[in-house]
């Protein structure tokens, strides 16, 4: 039986909540590759933690951190970011790549609104982004020195916000193995030299404001000698692959979890 535990994780300059999920032969000797697996805006819910059950079903170890631990994480509430829904859904479409209309943006909003999008702004800034990679950083030391874990075997994979912060997380951290990214935004691409992982992307066809980037990553990608495979869905949106939202997409969702399964047994070897 798959094991659970749920701990704290000590990064650089605080701690962060974490899921544990063990593949079912956790009390053998035996050392496990390892995936973190990053969440959505909506956090470390359900969803991820269901994703991390099937890695552990696989035999991976499976980590799931709550990177808005903390303050963040009162506010990332799914009331609150539904609030965040409405009033994006009246503004431009590059409000969020704005640091400063975004914050103009939230003032104009009515009160109970602007804790919110205030949240959903800092999230979008490139120093607190940049945190957020070295918090992933620090959990991926964390898993080196799990028994449970093979240190030179450790992988991630994230979802929107967190398929960004899988690719973030390549360009900090050179031992890691492998990347995926689902729907997230491209690293900075000066940084795509640092990266010594290989890297998966998985897009929606739908999603021309994520899609629409990625031959200009993989062009930095081929120019920097790194390795990046990718695959577009047509006829899928962005979130396609999480079945607890409307845009889940079933048929795209199935193809992407079998390329995620090869690529991991590829990169980290056999689970």
């Amino acid at each position: 039986m798959t094991m659970i535990r749920e701990v704290r994780v000590p990064v650089e300059g605080r701690e962060i909540d974490c899921f544990l999920a063990f593949p079912a032969d956790h009390g053998s000797p035996r050392r496990h590759p390892a995936v973190i697996v990053i969440h959505e805006i909506f956090g470390p819910d359900a969803h991820i933690q269901e994703v991390c059950g099937r890695f552990a079903a696989l035999g991976y170890v499976a980590a799931a951190p709550d990177l808005f631990t903390g303050e963040l994480h009162h506010l990332m509430t799914p009331a609150n970011i539904g609030l965040a829904m409405q009033a994006f859904a009246q503004a431009p479409a590059d409000l969020r790549r704005d640091p400063a209309k975004m914050a103009a943006f939230a003032e104009s909003q009515p009160p109970e609104r602007r804790p919110i999008l205030a949240a959903f702004g800092k999230i979008g800034q490139p120093a607190v982004q940049e945190g957020f990679a070295r918090d992933l950083r620090g959990l991926a030391q964390f898993l080196r020195s799990v028994p449970e874990v093979d240190p030179a075997r450790i992988g991630s994979v994230g979802f929107c916000f967190g398929g960004a912060m899988s690719a973030r997380l390549a360009t900090v951290d050179p031992d890691l193995r492998a990347a995926v990214i689902f729907y997230g935004q491209n690293p900075p691409l000066e940084s795509v030299p640092h990266i010594g992982a290989r890297v998966l992307g998985l897009y929606g066809g739908e999603d021309p404001g994520i899609t629409g980037t990625v031959p200009a990553f993989a062009t930095a990608m081929a120019d920097a000698g790194k390795r990046f495979e990718y695959h577009v869905y047509p006829g899928a949106k962005h979130a396609f692959f999480n079945n607890t939202r409307p845009n889940f997409h079933a048929e795209s969702a199935a193809d992407a979890w079998n390329r995620v399964v090869g690529f991991f047994a590829d990169t980290l070897g056999p689970s």
